[in-house]
C-alpha cells in the first residue's frame, strides 16, 4: 500500500539528499560526531520526514506548515554545508553537488508551497 508522500517528487529527492549527506559525513573528523555531523544529519532527515508527515494530514493548511519546517531545514543544511566546506571537511565538488541537490529540493518545495498557499486562500 502506497503512502501519499511516496508519490511526491520533493520527498523522493529529499531522501536522495539524506543518503548523500550520510555518505559524506562518514568521512568527517570524529571530533564532529556530536557537532556538525549530528546537526547536518538531523536537518537532512527533517526534510523528507516533515513532507511525509504533512502529506498524511489530509489538510492543506497543516501540510503547508510541515513544508515550512522542511524549508527551514533546507536553510539549515545550506548553512552547515558552507561551514563544513570552510572547515575543509569536504571538497568543492562535494559541496557543489550537495548544494545543487538541496537547491532542487528547495525549488520543488517552494512550488508546492505556492500551490498550497493559493489553494487555501
Amino acid at each position: 500500500m502506497s503512502r501519499p508522500h511516496e508519490k511526491l517528487e520533493v520527498w523522493k529527492k529529499g531522501i536522495g539528499v539524506v543518503t548523500e549527506i550520510y555518505a559524506l559525513t562518514k568521512r568527517f573528523p570524529d571530533s564532529e560526531k556530536f557537532g556538525i555531523v549530528s546537526q547536518l544529519r538531523r536537518a537532512a532527515v527533517s526534510v523528507p520526514t516533515n513532507v511525509a508527515e504533512g502529506a498524511a494530514r489530509h489538510n492543506d493548511r497543516e501540510f503547508l506548515q510541515f513544508l515550512y519546517i522542511s524549508s527551514g531545514s533546507l536553510s539549515e543544511i545550506d548553512t552547515l554545508l558552507t561551514i563544513s566546506k570552510e572547515l575543509n571537511y569536504m571538497s568543492e565538488g562535494q559541496y557543489g553537488k550537495l548544494k545543487e541537490q538541496a537547491g532542487e529540493v528547495s525549488a520543488i518545495l517552494q512550488g508546492l508551497m505556492t500551490k498550497l498557499t493559493e489553494k487555501t486562500k
